[in-house]
C-alpha cells in the first residue's frame, strides 16, 4: 500500500470539492464573497499538491 499515492488521492479529490464549492457560490453570487475565495484558494492549493503527489510516487511492487 502506498501511502503517498493514497495521500495524494485524498487531497486531490478535497481539491476538487473545494474549486467545486468555490465556483457554485461564484454562479449563485453568494454574499460570502471572502470565504469563496479561501475556498477556492485552498481547493486549488489541495488539487495541485494532490495531483503532484500522485504524479512524483513511483509505484513500488
Amino acid at each position: 500500500m502506498n501511502v503517498k499515492r493514497t495521500f495524494g488521492t485524498i487531497l486531490t479529490i478535497l481539491g476538487i470539492i473545494g474549486l467545486i464549492y468555490a465556483g457554485y457560490g461564484f454562479v449563485n453570487h453568494s454574499s460570502a464573497t471572502r470565504g469563496l475565495f479561501v475556498y477556492g484558494i485552498i481547493g486549488l492549493i489541495f488539487f495541485v499538491s494532490g495531483i503532484g503527489l500522485v504524479k512524483n510516487t513511483k509505484d513500488e511492487s
